[in-house]
């Protein structure tokens, strides 16, 4: 079986409000520029998986609106990034949406409010729906969502990768120790190293 077959792309919570200069985090001043470079370095995997009959999942992270219309936000969240608000990561908004390079490649998304992809959302029986064996993970915080959503699919029984270069932290030494971590339970190596074995 090659790197495709059988293969689905999960793409981490590439969204507008964490990426986009008109999205939260900038308003937060709290954007990535290692971050912000992904989607065009995991734009050619996600073609490639596709192009193999492969599918391109992406999960977004959502800030739910409770009865009043204010996002219900969790305790933690809300102390590390104080400036959310109403209307921020909404279901169906601008800012929860993927990235517009990414979004014409992507399949299936999946609505989260945790860090896994799989928390409380469909994405595992869609995957076992497509008959997906491998799933090839990127995109952010490499020690938050992409780690979580890896360890969730490696106790799933996916035969799981994670793209090196297709993540991304806050800080270089939290990415490479969630890589080291990840290394564990899945196989670590870059976008273009998959290409070229793929």
């Amino acid at each position: 079986m090659n790197a495709k077959t059988n293969c689905a792309l999960l793409i981490v919570d590439l969204q507008n409000d964490f990426l986009s200069d008109q999205g939260a985090y900038a308003r937060g001043k709290t954007t990535s520029v290692l971050a912000q470079a992904l989607p065009a370095r995991v734009l050619p995997v996600a073609q490639a998986i596709k192009a193999q009959g492969g599918m391109v999942c992406a999960s977004m992270f959502t800030l739910w609106p409770n009865a009043k219309g204010e996002p219900m936000i969790s305790e933690h969240l809300l102390q590390k990034r104080p400036f959310l608000r109403k209307g921020d990561f909404a279901p169906n908004s601008w800012g929860q949406g993927v990235v517009d390079v990414l979004l014409p490649v992507v399949d299936v998304s999946v609505s989260k409010v945790a860090y896994s992809a799989f928390f409380n959302t469909p994405l595992d029986w869609l995957l076992k729906k497509a008959g997906v064996e491998r799933l090839v993970v990127c995109g952010i915080v490499t020690n938050g969502g992409v780690a979580s959503s890896v360890r969730d699919a490696h106790v799933r029984d996916y035969d799981t990768w994670v793209l090196s270069d297709g993540c991304a932290a806050f800080g270089q030494d939290q990415h490479v120790a969630a890589l080291s971590d990840m290394a564990s339970v899945a196989r670590v190596l870059s976008c273009q190293d998959f290409l070229d074995q793929a």
